[in-house]
């Protein structure tokens, strides 16, 4: 007798998660879709043009990793093609690090589905600590070497 009562939260709840996903899916393909219009845009010799050794590279950089979201697999390429160009390793990691872990474009969908005060407080967060992650990173891989 005491299943029946736990099988019906569980429908309930399986009910509920699927109907949630379907209705962020249209808001999740256009996130995708604009992501990679925005990447096809911004190729990395027009990425490196603007960061050319100045104070301010890991912030642009950072700005830029923002607004092209992407995932870690690719970010490799990315890097190695950004050093190739003479990018700052601080520059490289702060754009990276922004890359995986920011999304602008993804924060309407993101404020939609955990809510505006958690999503613009999680990207601001993770904004700045991609600068910060870029400094130390740097600064461990030349004290270690």
């Amino acid at each position: 007798m005491k299943e029946q009562p736990k099988t019906q939260k569980l429908k309930k709840a399986i009910f509920s998660s699927m109907k949630s996903i379907i209705g962020a899916t249209p808001m999740i393909l256009g996130i995708i879709m604009l992501i990679s219009l925005i990447s096809l845009s911004l190729s990395n010799d027009k990425i490196s043009l603007f960061l050319n050794h100045n104070w301010y590279d890991p912030i642009l950089s950072a700005t830029f990793g923002s607004l092209m979201a992407g995932n870690p697999v690719t970010s490799y390429v990315i890097g190695g093609e950004l050093l190739k160009l003479n990018v700052t390793m601080v520059a490289i990691i702060s754009f990276l690090v922004a890359w995986v872990s920011v999304g602008f474009i993804q924060l309407p969908a993101e404020m939609n589905l955990l809510g505006k005060k958690f999503a613009l407080l999680r990207n601001l967060i993770s904004f700045v600590f991609s600068i910060c992650v870029a400094f130390v990173s740097v600064f461990v891989v030349n004290l270690l070497g």
